[in-house]
Parts: structure tokens; C-alpha cells; sequence
């Protein structure tokens, strides 16, 4: 679950004709761009030498609103999250808990959970709004091209922290330096990650049909229990 992070990181940007900037140049007017985005939404799919991985989408303001859906490729599970402000409201599937608590449940589970943000700890699949663009490593430029038909920029990473491989960031060479691919091939594992969406308006609000997790910690076992709509 470590690696559940890994590929929301990083930075990146452009150059065209008559372009002599470096790869440290070009990632460091990247990372001030996307820095200063409103929004962005990032895609990202991870896989190891077996095959096995997963995708995770998050929709961000790069603040304290987000909405995030993470679905792992070898046993079915998925765990969606909305983040707003310090309240996380979280919806895994069945077999999300069935993995997670090793035991078997009936039925589907499609509620959502309100949690606080505050509860969120490190490997448990939830994600932080906001993105970390910032360099590292050693950036060589590297060649023109284009990504999904959009002009860009190839620069490769490499990072004394990282020996089992190398990073390539892809950024626009039209328009704003925005950072549209990173790919990292390793052999630990492979990632590449999209970025799109970029400053457009967000639409995160509160599920509608809400069990708050700490309203039922303190319930009785006997009690009713109770939703909130969209609280």
C-alpha cells in the first residue's frame, strides 16, 4: 500500500524551437505551473513484475477538497473517497473488506462512511489533497514528442534514492508548461501517470446517503443505526 502514493508525486514542463533551456530548468517552471493550478485531476496505474496493481484516479483543488477512486486489478477491490475539508467520506466495496479484514461478509456495500480527516493514517489507502511538485533527482532533456496528440517535452529523472530505475516526465511545449505524463520503469515495478483536468471547475461535494464511523463507535451494539443525508 506504500506505493499507493508514489505515483500522485512530482513535476515537469516544456520546450520547443530555439529552446535551450535544461531538464532542470524545463521541470522547475513545471512544477511552478502545476503548484499554482486550481484543480487537476490525476490518473495513475501501477503494476509489478507479476502483473499485479492497481489505478487510482483523484480529482484535486491541491487544497482540501478532493474526490479519489483506487481499484486494485487482482481481487475486485476498490475504495472511494471524498475528501472536503477536515471530513473524509469513504466507500469501499465488498471486496475491499473482505481483503482488508481477511473475513467474508454478505451482500454488496455500496454506503458511504463519514470519518474525520484527522483519523487517516499512512497505508490505509486514503489519499491528501494536495500534490507535491517539487524536483529531485538528476533531470536530463530529452527528445520532442507528443502526448495523446498534444506537443510536449521529454525529460528523464534519475535518483540516487531510486537505483532499480528511471523516471521520464512528459511536459506541454504549447500553451502553459503544464506536466502531462510521468512513466517509471523499474524493476520493483511500473507506473505511469496522466494529468488532465487542468484549473477546471470542481464538482466534490458530500455523498448523500452517509454513516458517520464515530456516531456508531459510541452507539450501543443494540441501537439503531442512523444516516445522515449528505451532512
Amino acid at each position: 500500500m506504500a506505493v499507493l502514493g508514489c505515483f500522485l508525486v512530482t513535476a515537469c514542463s516544456g520546450g520547443g524551437g530555439g529552446d535551450e533551456r535544461s531538464g532542470q530548468e524545463i521541470l522547475d517552471e513545471a512544477n511552478k505551473t502545476m503548484a499554482g493550478l486550481t484543480s487537476v485531476t490525476v490518473e495513475g496505474t501501477t503494476t509489478n513484475p507479476e502483473g499485479k496493481g492497481f489505478t487510482a484516479r483523484i480529482t484535486t483543488d491541491l487544497h482540501s477538497r478532493c474526490s479519489t477512486k483506487t481499484t486494485w486489478n487482482w481481487n475486485g477491490a476498490a475504495l472511494e473517497q471524498i475528501r472536503i475539508g477536515r471530513t473524509d467520506y469513504v466507500r469501499p466495496n465488498r471486496a475491499y473488506i473482505e481483503w482488508w479484514s481477511d473475513k467474508s461478509m454478505d451482500g454488496d456495500q455500496d454506503r458511504w462512511v463519514k470519518t474525520p480527516a484527522s483519523k487517516a493514517e499512512p497505508g490505509d489507502g486514503l489519499a491528501d489533497c494536495p500534490r507535491d511538485f517539487s524536483s529531485f533527482g538528476t533531470a536530463k532533456r530529452g527528445e520532442p514528442t507528443e502526448v495523446d496528440g498534444t506537443p510536449a517535452i521529454s525529460v528523464i529523472v534519475t535518483d540516487k534514492a531510486v537505483r532499480t530505475g528511471k523516471y521520464t516526465f512528459y511536459v506541454a511545449t504549447e500553451g502553459k508548461p503544464y506536466l502531462l505524463k510521468v512513466v517509471y520503469r523499474g524493476t520493483d515495478f511500473h507506473t505511469t501517470t496522466t494529468y488532465s483536468g487542468f484549473g477546471k471547475p470542481l464538482n466534490v461535494k458530500p455523498p448523500e446517503d452517509v454513516l458517520d464511523a464515530e456516531a456508531l463507535a459510541r452507539h450501543d451494539a443494540s441501537g439503531p443505526i442512523r444516516s445522515s443525508a449528505g451532512s
